[in-house]
């Protein structure tokens, strides 16, 4: 590197340097051979091989988290100014303007944090409201100014922003040494909205969302177009949706024609709210509602001999968040696709996904397929799926790839 660099420099293990040329964006903090002790917390760093020869990028420190340092940049002429984030910003909008149809605009991720140069950042958008996530330490110190510079490029395209609401309550946020907590974001000479619940609308289906309470950030967007998928497949047949959660996947079902949905989870609040979204769409007729555990429900249908149901989505929550759990998570998977399989009659129809990083599409492929030959019964693949495209993954940061979604037909 010929120019000059004030920012402190670290240096890093042939390991570290590795990993950043093969694409991915962190720096562990056993990959630091050395960083200043007056190097900013949060700030700013330049990142160089180990004997100092290659500078491999700039990024955010870390010093509490065991990711030390989360690349921003590998151009060196980049100069991170409020210009430079305004232009991230514009360029995740206009990717999303590209890949999504018109109408999912108003319900979709901004912000995927490292597919979009943000790293630890999410953004989803619900109707008028802005839901921000930061996971961070670097973007937390930078977070008024962000969040203002988004709002600027959103309203600048004629997108009607009214509120930002932070969902800082994520745990990921105690290892790196920063608080939990929510609460509205001021944006500046404006008042915040007079309620965290709003309304939208994706595949013609109408959510409550409520972004205060809400799981991760009201709503989950990035099964939108598998939900989709479920709707066209789920015409006049008789459905049961596990882990249903506020009921996308039941509601898309009734909604693409399906004679009866049954919506099961072992949540109260969530099984209620997934009513209220059926009155709101006018499908409560055609839906009824089940608080239940998945793993002793669908072994009990089995030995009551109830087998009414000819399609049956498994949409469960991330089983592992770790690579010391993942087997104990294959077991849990094997056994609801196991069960679901022996309740589906010749001809039946399964929806089954994982939403874990660690368990890989590969391994999530052989676990399917062993609970088949146990249950005896042969898939026949009618599509694999991932997440929609406002999740972009990131050749060379496998974090970004991580739901598996399969529909079958059972033979």
């Amino acid at each position: 590197m010929r120019q000059k660099r004030d920012f402190p420099a670290v240096f890093i293990t042939k390991k570290g340097q590795r990993a950043i040329e093969g694409g991915h964006p962190w720096v562990y903090a056993g990959e630091v051979i050395s960083c200043p002790e007056n190097a900013e917390n949060g700030g700013i760093v330049d990142v160089f091989s180990e004997n100092g020869n290659v500078w491999l990028g700039a990024g955010l420190l870390s010093r509490e988290s065991l990711i030390r340092v989360r690349l921003l940049s590998r151009n060196a002429n980049d100069k991170f100014d409020n210009s430079f984030f305004l232009r991230r910003f514009r360029y995740a909008w206009a990717y999303r303007k590209s890949v999504l149809e018109p109408g999912d605009l108003g319900a979709c991720r901004v912000i995927f944090g490292e597919s979009d140069g943000f790293p630890g950042l999410t953004v989803d958008r619900f109707g008028s409201l802005l839901v921000v996530q930061t996971l961070s330490f670097g973007l937390e110190c930078r977070k008024k100014e962000l969040i203002q510079s988004l709002v600027q490029v959103l309203r600048e395209d004629g997108q009607d922003i009214r509120g930002v609401y932070c969902r800082d309550d994520e745990v990921l946020r105690e290892k790196e040494g920063l608080p939990l907590e929510k609460g509205w974001f001021p944006l500046p000479g404006e008042e915040v909205p007079g309620s965290a619940v709003t309304e939208i609308t994706e595949n013609g289906v109408k959510y409550a969302v409520d972004v205060e309470n809400g799981q991760k950030t009201g709503f989950f967007l990035d099964q939108k177009y598998n939900r989709r998928a479920v709707g066209r497949l789920a015409g006049g047949k008789r459905v049961l949706d596990c882990f249903t959660h506020t009921g996308s996947f039941a509601l898309n079902a009734a909604l693409g024609g399906a004679e009866h949905v049954t919506a099961v989870d072992v949540s109260g609040s969530a099984i209620e709210m997934a009513r209220k979204n059926a009155v709101l769409n006018g499908l409560e007729g055609r839906m009824d509602f089940l608080t239940a555990d998945v793993f002793d429900l669908l072994p009990r249908l089995a030995q009551e001999g109830r087998r009414e149901w000819d399609f049956i989505i498994l949409d469960p929550p991330a089983f592992t968040k770790s690579r010391r759990t993942a087997d104990a998570a294959a077991k849990g998977y094997k056994e609801i696709n196991y069960r679901a399989m022996k309740l589906l009659p010749r001809g039946g129809y399964l929806a089954t996904c994982s939403c874990s990083h660690f368990m890989d599409a590969h391994r999530f492929r052989g676990v399917v397929a062993a609970a088949a030959r146990d249950a005896g019964v042969e898939l026949k693949q009618i599509e694999e799926r991932q997440q929609a495209p406002d999740h972009p993954i990131l050749w060379g940061v496998p974090e970004t790839d991580y739901l598996k979604f399969f529909l079958f037909q059972v033979v």
